[in-house]
């Protein structure tokens, strides 16, 4: 019966409808657009930590500035690396529970449906003569 009344409404106003009710969400969405935000913070702390080995670099004259800079430059780009790894499985994770969230909402509404079945097939059955 919700499919029907879907139908005569539109795709549009379908779409609006769901997004009211939370009958779909949109989170799956939102979350990857805070990834890519996320992976952009990451990027510009890369970049702030390539600016700091070369400017460790840059203000010591000696070798000794370039052996500082170095082990901040690879520290630093592990850090990152951790980083992106670390956003990235959050992302996943919450991902993951709005998958959840999905498919134990059709599994609701395939419950309900096969209880409702039953009371629709189960009709009385007229006395049999003979009996």
């Amino acid at each position: 019966m919700a499919s029907k009344s879907r139908s005569k409404r539109g795709a549009g106003a379908s779409l609006f409808w769901d997004l009211l009710t939370f009958d779909r969400l949109m989170t799956n969405t939102v979350i990857h657009l805070i990834y890519w935000a996320g992976l952009g913070v990451i990027a510009l702390g890369a970049f702030g930590t390539i600016g700091a080995a070369v400017g460790v670099a840059l203000r010591e004259d000696s070798v000794m500035g370039l052996m500082l800079a170095i082990p901040v430059l690879v520290a630093g780009l592990l850090v990152v690396g951790a980083l992106v790894l670390l956003w990235r499985s959050f992302c996943e994770f919450y991902v993951a529970i709005f998958r959840l969230s999905d498919d134990l909402h059709v599994l609701r509404q395939q419950a309900d449906a096969e209880r409702a079945a039953p009371a629709r097939t189960t009709a009385p059955r007229p006395p049999q003569p003979g009996m």
